[in-house]
């Protein structure tokens, strides 16, 4: 029986791995699956060697921190790997963790395929990266076709899939209208997949929405997070008394709650291309430590931490980053749109333009079947 082992490294690269697992289940049921992986994978009976709470640390200064932790963590996984002796390493997202695993299969043994899906993103930084990448990953599965003359230019072996979060997914469709409500407005809040994210944005989101309710009365405002974080979100917005405001965790709702949504307040990352993929208006945030960002500053090479607003070249999704993160500034600028509906019909229309470069329609269907030709 062929072998894969999938490896992530946090909650968005287990979704994205899930997509792709599921078409190859359908196609090929005859595999024998291991991961590094969390709720997404565990829901299609694949095992995981360990929690991603482990693994999932966020900026540099708590990588250095955690350290010793992350080495022992790579040592443990690259024996695991090698004592599972699968066919494909199939590593998906989270390079500082999953590469460096990667790399060390391939030196130990070499005839082990390593295909690594959601290319390192060199066009933002560490673009000498891609030298090395040639060494030891077999083939990369590139989300945007802009990412492929870097790969290239190197002669490394890449397919452009397209974002499987960009796929419509027809039978994941729920309708629970009669629970929220045909005229329910709503405003989806996504304060992130990490435990450090959560921390540094919910207070301040939960002061944004105070002061919203101080002038829009019948708002409804659900946050989306995981089934690990369910429990916590809940119990801090239990604790600030907020009326109309719920936390969701299961995915079929959370996608069908972003559709009804006529706004929506997201850290900055993959989830934006999901809410303009739901012809949702939105607006980014994110915080980090002093350190982390004045070192991100040193590294980076572009002007926005949004993908559109990147592929762009200009701001189409307000971003709200550091000390412009605060409360207040989320209202004034939630409340620009909420006051201006040619705001969010202008962002909308030109976000269309964007994603529908990035789409393929059958983004997973591509990557399994470079999974299948490589078995």
């Amino acid at each position: 029986m062929k072998k894969i082992f999938i490896l992530t490294g946090e909650p968005s690269g287990d979704k994205l791995a899930s997509n792709v697992i599921s078409k190859l289940k359908n196609s090929k049921p005859d595999i024998d699956y291991l991961s590094v992986g969390g709720e997404h994978l565990k829901a299609l009976g694949i095992k995981s060697l360990y929690d991603l709470k482990e693994i999932t640390y966020l900026g540099f200064t708590r990588v250095l921190l955690n350290i010793f932790k992350i080495k022992k963590k790579i040592n443990q996984t690259v024996d695991k790997i090698i004592e599972f002796d699968p066919d494909i390493l199939f590593s998906v997202d989270s390079p500082d963790f999953t590469l460096r695993v990667a790399e060390r299969v391939k030196k130990l043994r070499s005839e082990i395929k390593t295909i690594h899906y959601v290319a390192p993103q060199v066009w933002v930084w560490r673009e000498h990266r891609v030298k090395k990448l040639k060494k030891f990953l077999d083939h990369i599965l590139l989300l945007f076709p802009f990412e492929k003359k870097y790969f290239e230019k190197e002669n490394i072996n890449c397919t452009f899939v397209g974002h499987p979060l960009l796929e419509d997914n027809e039978k994941n469709k729920i309708d629970i209208t009669n629970t929220i409500g045909e005229d329910k407005k709503i405003i989806s809040i996504f304060s992130g997949s990490r435990s450090s994210e959560i921390n540094v944005l919910m207070p301040i989101l939960l002061k944004f929405i105070k002061i919203m309710k101080e002038k829009y009365k019948n708002i409804h405002f659900i946050f989306h997070t995981t089934n690990e974080h369910r429990a916590t979100l809940k119990n801090q917005v239990s604790h600030e008394d907020l009326e109309n405001c719920d936390v969701i965790s299961d995915e079929k709702i959370k996608s069908y709650i972003l559709k009804k949504s006529f706004f929506a307040v997201a850290k900055s990352g993959t989830i934006s291309l999901e809410i303009c993929n739901a012809n949702v208006p939105s607006i980014i945030i994110y915080k980090i430590n002093f350190i982390n960002f004045f070192i991100v500053k040193m590294l980076i090479k572009v002007k926005f931490a949004n993908i559109i607003n990147i592929a762009a070249g200009k701001e189409i999704i307000p971003e709200l980053l550091q000390e412009k993160c605060n409360a207040k500034n989320i209202f004034n600028k939630v409340d620009e749109f909420l006051t201006n509906p040619d705001l969010s019909t202008n962002q909308i229309n030109k976000f269309k333009e964007i994603i529908n470069d990035f789409k393929t329609n059958k983004s997973s269907d591509l990557a399994s079947s470079v999974l299948i030709n490589s078995l």
